[in-house]
């Protein structure tokens, strides 16, 4: 196995070659003016030049996105080296479990929308996430400790949308197969008073090949800007209307998926739901204090969520008469609140010292009524949940603050050599309330409750310095260290467990080379990394139930490499390879025989070693538009033992369209392979796992409009 890896690694190096080798000339041939250095913020809140900071960095442009037609989280990542996404996973099928750096939990990733965690202090939001209009994505690797404190641990994926008043005015109509439609309408309002003002508006239908399964949703996003005698004021209003109705995980059996199961068929109630409301008010102000950048923010996130869900026991009976499956039926409230406020000052143009504070708080209940029910394992005359009687209530509420008082240097040493240090004083306070009533008895409530507060130092230090630069060119190495932490998950499942968890926390370093040459066309970067990770909460099965405990001790190790290559104006091509190892170091659990059985030395459930991809988009403004997208992802483990593995497989995107004076039409295929293989793990079900969807493809017709008089 090792060799023939050895062989595709080699064969993909070759192919590399020769395809820059024969672009030289081209290249050469139509000479292109040098292109602008890329700027970031995620990694200190500042616009920064990427080659400067000292972290693996990817910058994915909206017209990027738009030129290959990504709609979803993991098409729009599908060219960013070590990023593994899979679609779909219990919050339904509009959600996403993104992997990086070997590890794929579902709060190991902190989301940021427009500067704002979008999901607050509990988990990623990102079944209501919308990629119609934004400007760029930056995909920060690792940890974020003094910029967002206790919220990550593997990296920050921030959505940057375009600002108020820079919207284009356009439609988009979209249909296509399996049972896919949208329409999108964006433009900016006219001034008033001053006030920049954009709109865009997005409605989609989405079908899946899984049996009574679909995605509806609708989405509106207002931005508006103004200049004020305080500052630069923004205020933005989003509000998402999510209507799912989820399929179901894949039980394994033994060391496969079980053939027990056919591959499309769902075993929720006939009424199954993962439904979502949800709204965001964003205020924020850039101002000035003593001749300083001022910046300050305060969002404010209002959701309630309607789910109804079912999952088959272990050893589930197929006559359709037995009970095998155990289902809920719950209502979930969040409100998410955040508030940030820093100003940098610069005493000397090399010199550049950060002062900020921020509090993330959210306050989420759950009330569910749980049942058991009896369903053929091909799904037919599935019941609806009403119907059905009612085994438990459960009742659960969380809140939870992360407050913290940060200060970053940022030094430019010499005209080569830079330095990034930051401290961060964390300050986390959480009470949980947990309360079960069994129906079947008059034991009355159970009512649990727990608190954690924790106050404790997290920081960062990077340095980068210019090895090589010639004549626009430059080679950077740089190196960091991280350390941090996070409260423990909670997934705000049917159950009412109010036990909090070990807070998480990891210590990482990384190192590695930045490239940028031939006028910058071609950028690259490779970088190392290990970390090293105490108590990262997982899923268990405990007593016989599918919960989530703290797992001893663990390391991530591995190595990343991403190449973008600007062939000519409109013709580029990206390449990238990664390599994970990620194992338990020091974790014994306890077996259902009460024997112990120790993991040290095992693999991490679905972490892949390898990932590859390759892709190339050329996209003419006024003709011809196309790409492919090639991924690679290697074998990977079902289970903590590492007796069942799922082999590796490989998916293609492709698309071809014209665009002329704005109007634009194209023809979009996704997973063209039609691969099916399993990528998440059910956090629900035991031992159940969620397929890739089925291949999709969609036309799309984009049409200018003019502007509102």
């Amino acid at each position: 196995m090792l060799r023939l890896l050895r062989m595709r690694t080699l064969r993909c190096r070759y192919a590399l070659y020769f395809v820059l080798s024969g672009s030289y000339a081209l290249a050469d041939s139509q000479p292109l003016p040098q292109l602008p250095v890329t700027v970031v913020v995620t990694a200190s809140k500042l616009p920064e030049a990427v080659d400067g900071v000292p972290a693996m960095i990817s910058v994915v442009t909206g017209d990027d996105l738009r030129s290959r037609g990504a709609r979803d989280l993991r098409t729009a990542l599908s060219l960013v080296a070590g990023v593994d996404i899979a679609p779909g996973g219990d919050a339904g099928p509009a959600s996403a479990a993104p992997g990086m750096w070997g590890l794929r939990e579902f709060d190991a990733y902190l989301l940021v929308v427009d500067g704002v965690p979008y999901g607050g202090a509990f988990n990623p939001a990102v079944t209501t996430l919308n990629l119609q209009n934004i400007e760029r994505i930056e995909v920060l690797r690792g940890a974020a400790p003094v910029m967002y404190g206790a919220t990550s641990f593997v990296g920050v994926i921030h959505i940057i949308n375009r600002a108020a008043g820079n919207l284009p005015a356009q439609a988009e109509l979209m249909g296509g197969s399996p049972n896919n439609k949208a329409a999108t309408l964006s433009g900016n309002l006219p001034d008033w008073h001053g006030v920049r003002q954009s709109l865009a508006i997005n409605v989609e239908q989405q079908g899946f090949e899984q049996d009574r399964s679909g995605v509806k949703r609708g989405h509106l996003l207002y931005r508006s800007a103004t200049d004020s005698a305080f500052g630069v004021l923004r205020i933005d209003v989003a509000a998402d209307v999510l209507r799912q109705q989820p399929y179901s995980p894949h039980p394994r059996e033994g060391q496969q998926l079980t053939k027990r199961f056919a591959l499309d068929a769902n075993v929720n109630p006939q009424d199954a739901a993962a439904d979502q409301d949800r709204v965001q008010v964003t205020g924020a102000l850039d101002n000035s204090l003593f001749n300083s950048p001022w910046q300050t923010t305060i969002s404010t996130a209002v959701t309630r969520a309607h789910n109804t869900r079912g999952y088959l026991r272990a050893d589930f009976a197929t006559d359709g008469v037995t009970s095998n499956a155990d289902g809920f039926r719950q209502v979930v409230d969040a409100t998410d609140v955040y508030f940030d406020s820093h100003i940098a000052v610069t005493r000397q143009p090399s010199l550049t010292w950060l002062f900020g504070v921020d509090w993330l708080y959210g306050h989420g209940k759950q009330a569910s009524d749980n049942f058991e029910y009896a369903i053929a394992v091909n799904g037919a005359a599935a019941p609806r949940s009403s119907a059905l009687q009612i085994d438990e209530s459960t009742r659960l509420t969380d809140r939870r603050s992360f407050g913290g008082l940060y200060s970053q240097l940022n030094w430019q040493v010499t005209p080569k050599t830079s330095l990034d240090v930051g401290l961060r004083l964390n300050r986390t306070d959480e009470h949980r309330t947990g309360i079960a009533v069994d129906r079947h008895t008059d034991s009355g409530a159970q009512t649990e409750t727990d608190r954690h507060t924790l106050t404790r130092l997290s920081g960062v230090f990077g340095a980068s310095h210019v090895v090589w630069g010639h004549d626009g060119s430059a080679v950077t190495a740089f190196a960091d260290y991280r350390n941090t932490f996070k409260p423990a998950a909670i997934d705000f499942g049917p159950e009412a467990e109010a036990h909090i968890l070990d807070s998480e926390s990891a210590r990482s370093v990384e190192a590695g080379l930045k490239g940028r040459m031939l006028n910058s066309r071609l950028e690259w970067e490779l970088a190392w990394f290990q970390m090293n990770f105490p108590n990262l909460v997982i899923k268990e099965n405990i007593a016989g139930r599918p919960a989530l405990a703290n797992a001893g001790r663990e390391r991530f190790r591995g190595a990343e490499i991403e190449a973008r290559y600007q062939i000519t104006e409109r013709f580029r091509i990206v390449s990238t390879l990664a390599h994970h190892d990620a194992r338990f170091v020091d974790y014994t659990r306890l077996r259902p025989d009460g024997s112990l059985q120790s993991l040290a030395g095992k693999q991490l459930e679905l972490s892949p070693r390898t990932l590859a991809a390759a892709g190339f988009v050329y996209a003419d403004p006024h003709g011809l538009e196309t790409s492919i997208t090639w991924n690679y992802v290697g074998s990977r483990f079902l289970n903590k033992t590492n007796t069942a593995r799922s082999g590796g497989y490989g998916m293609l995107d492709a698309r071809i369209g014209w665009q002329r004076d704005r109007w634009h039409v194209a023809l979009t295929g996704n997973n063209l392979t039609n691969r099916r293989d399993p990528v998440a793990e059910s956090e629900i079900g035991d031992a159940q796992f969620y397929r890739l969807p089925g291949r999709s493809i969609n036309l799309a017709v984009q049409v200018p409009l003019r502007r509102a008089r």
